[in-house]
């Protein structure tokens, strides 16, 4: 079936009447269905275990989103051989069956995309905007990589040989564990998960505890569109240990990752592979903003970028490295944004920013507040915060901050914006690389000149000129990082299956007479 061009996903303007009321709609849906308790699920069974734990609204800490299961080691390893059992003969089916589903999903999903916003506003506090942004793009994955397997799973081109019928085929490598995180807990962990089964692998899926809601829903959503049980199973332990684990698939901070690349490194009885693990780590992203540059729209990239969604997200700016010459007046126009924005209860519309994750996030963050404080920088913007509803921190400019403190190197992951004073562009070139991470950064700046240099110099993954470093596409932005950002893994991007894959070349020598058939199988 010949399928459109990819396209992105529009956003939702809420501005119209029609889609606002769609959305509080949905968000009383899906308070009529807050507090219910979900099952693990393992080869297709629902699973109790009789130990839960609860999910809650960051906002309203009170209030129970979901009960969950707690799993065992022995359940973890059963859903790995579930799993398996599922790989031998999904890895069979048609590369176009499996791509259909995935079109399927992504028809679900834009049908119910109010829906799905809607759960995140309730569990991880998204603003109306941000949640359906994180929507947005988990539809577009699902519609990129659906077409993206179609690529794959046709022959390649491969210089010829007299005498010989040689092919290169993609197949998949078998059970994968996909660990996503819970701030884009729609988007990252469907993009995960689709681009595991569509490429013919099966998947132990292990949510954050932080956002499992919102991952079962989606799971629901397979199981809808036709997925065969065992193919992803729903799970509250993970086994990155365990021989048949193939691969791991996760998005989380650099401690954790570091630890699942070493776990994953040591090779266990009955294993037969090298485990490959595809890591997403988090970054310290900076904005330059050179002194020949629009100061307002500067200004309204860093604010965008500082306290999306409460600065809960690997690409948000962290970092404001200012040329001397117009530290003062950005200074004043960031101060003047960051106080604009309402602070509030993600069910109103006009919230631009509500509470961070959870109680562990709100002492880091206020933590860090007090440390920048401490060596010698100057909080010029917020720096209050509210725990006793839920929890609240105010989105926070520390100006004065000097290349090397604890704010401007370690990832904070929260709404709290370190500015640094920078002699020229060159110096701010410097402090802005001179971290573990190699994520996101931006350059604004109108001269060319400096513009190429960032190119050839700022060494992160994704690279914005004059523009904000968050909000990147699929497909415009492929998306990862260097360093301890991660393995530059390019989600969205069209490397991105073959993370999954494997490569195998057959060649066979034709006989006289053999009349060589166009026809080729596919994955």
């Amino acid at each position: 079936m010949q399928q459109e061009e990819f396209r992105n996903e529009p956003l939702t303007d809420f501005g119209r009447e029609e889609n606002a009321r769609a959305m509080r709609e949905a968000l009383m849906r899906v308070k009529s269905e807050l507090g219910r308790e979900y099952p693990l699920v393992i080869g297709g069974e629902r699973v109790k275990t009789g130990r839960t734990f609860d999910s809650t609204n960051p906002a309203k800490k009170m209030e129970v989103v979901g009960r969950f299961q707690k799993a065992t080691e022995e359940l973890a390893r059963a859903a790995v051989e579930r799993a398996n059992e599922a790989f031998q003969t999904w890895r069979y089916t048609l590369a176009q069956e499996r791509a259909d589903l995935l079109f399927r999903v992504a028809a679900l999903l834009r049908e119910r995309r109010h829906y799905f916003s809607a759960w995140m506003i309730h569990e991880v506090a998204k603003s109306w905007p941000e949640a359906d942004a994180d929507t947005a793009e988990a539809i577009d994955f699902c519609e990129f990589y659906a077409r993206e397997m179609l690529r794959y799973a046709a022959p390649p081109p491969l210089v010829r040989i007299e005498g010989e019928d040689n092919r290169l085929e993609y197949i998949p490598l078998g059970v994968g564990v996909v660990i996503p995180p819970w701030n884009f807990p729609l988007a990252i962990m469907a993009g995960m998960t689709a681009a595991s089964f569509v490429t013919g692998n099966t998947v132990v899926l292990k949510p954050s505890s932080d956002a499992p809601a919102i991952a079962y829903k989606f799971f629901e959503l397979l199981e809808e569109a036709g997925l065969p049980p065992g193919v992803v199973n729903f799970m509250g332990d993970t086994v990155v240990d365990h021989p048949q684990t193939r691969y791991v698939a996760f998005t989380g901070s650099k401690e954790v990752g570091l630890r699942i690349v070493e776990r994953a490194a040591k090779v266990h009885e009955g294993q037969i592979w090298i485990k490959r693990v595809v890591a997403e780590m988090g970054g310290k992203d900076a904005i330059i903003v050179d002194s020949d540059t629009d100061l307002d729209d500067a200004a309204a990239g860093v604010v965008a970028s500082a306290f999306g969604f409460q600065g809960q997200k690997c690409s948000a700016c962290s970092r404001a490295i200012i040329v001397e010459s117009v530290y003062e007046p950005i200074l004043e126009r960031i101060v003047e944004r960051t106080e604009k924005i309402k602070v509030g209860d993600p069910l109103e519309q006009a919230t631009g920013m509500s509470a961070v994750v959870n109680q562990k996030a709100f002492k880091t963050i206020n933590d860090y507040i007090e440390k920048g404080k401490a060596d010698g920088g100057r909080v010029v913007a917020g720096g209050g915060s509210d725990g006793e509803q839920g929890f609240f921190i105010e989105p926070t400019v520390i100006a004065d901050v000097k290349a090397g403190d604890r704010v401007e190197q370690e990832e904070i992951f929260g709404p709290v914006l370190a500015c640094v004073r920078a002699r020229d562009f060159d110096e701010a070139l410097a402090i802005a690389n001179d971290t573990e991470y190699g994520l996101t950064g931006a350059v604004y700046t109108n001269d060319r000149e400096k513009l190429e240099r960032a190119r050839r110099e700022f060494h992160v993954g994704n690279l914005y000129l004059n523009r904000k470093c968050t909000g990147a596409l699929v497909g415009a932005h492929p998306f990862g990082g260097f360093n301890m950002s991660g393995t530059d893994s390019k989600a969205g991007g069209r490397d991105y299956l073959g993370l999954f894959l494997q490569a195998k070349v057959t060649s066979e020598k034709v006989r006289p007479g053999y009349t060589q058939t166009e026809k080729r199988g596919v994955i």
